[in-house]
């Protein structure tokens, strides 16, 4: 666990704090470690959280399957995120989506009752985490804001330049890269998978993206 210091220090859990420090608390909050293989479930649908988790190498996707098979991905999760937290509090119920490993990941485990109890030294690094886990779940609220708005627009057209807009100013530039494939992206906009490629190509057409797989460069 000790060689994924460097990453867990540069998460929003652990924002401000130093790595000698992290490598003493990894006892006090029983982290575990867990690999995972692509297309492992880390959790399904219906179970009942008790831990906070980083992903510290891989990707992992969130998803849901209705009755008829038909996917929803909710969202994708990069090295460093945290996830799981919405789901600690005593009546939050069970979780809502599957995580699946899209491909081979490995992800660390935190008691969340070890988090949320300040350890008998009281010590200021404890209270950092348990401010920086209030910042990081106002985080995720703000991208879920962000992905209702691009689901909310009413064309195909207006939620790709919507979601492409988004990742541009994420990357600080009109060239990036993003995390799905095409089945994925559409899953992700809710639209179909062949009218976003129509569309897709379109846009291309009158000069406004260029594309290659998942690269991107918008005109």
């Amino acid at each position: 666990m000790e060689r994924y210091i460097h990453i867990l220090k540069h998460t929003q859990l652990f924002a401000g704090i130093g790595e000698t420090e992290i490598s003493a608390m990894l006892n006090c909050l029983q982290a575990t470690l867990r690999t995972y293989k692509k297309g492992d479930y880390v959790f399904r649908e219906g179970e009942r959280l008790d831990k906070i988790t980083v992903l510290v190498d891989g990707k992992l996707l969130i998803q849901k399957d209705d009755f008829w098979g038909n996917r929803s991905i909710v969202n994708v999760i990069r090295i460093g995120e945290m996830f799981g937290e919405a789901y600690i509090a005593p009546e939050s119920g069970s979780i809502l989506n599957d995580v699946i490993a899209e491909e081979n990941s490995v992800v660390i485990f935190f008691d969340v009752h070890r988090i949320l109890t300040t350890c008998p030294s009281a010590c200021r690094f404890h209270s950092m985490i348990i401010e920086n886990l209030f910042f990081a779940i106002s985080e995720k609220n703000r991208k879920l804001v962000q992905k209702i708005g691009h689901i909310s627009k009413r064309t195909t057209r207006a939620k790709l330049l919507s979601y492409l807009s988004e990742e541009s100013k994420l990357h600080n530039s009109n060239h990036f890269t993003i995390p799905f494939n095409r089945q994925q992206l559409a899953d992700f906009l809710s639209v179909d998978r062949s009218a976003m490629s129509n569309e897709l190509g379109k846009m291309r057409d009158e000069g406004l993206i260029l594309f290659d797989k998942n690269e991107f460069t918008l005109l």
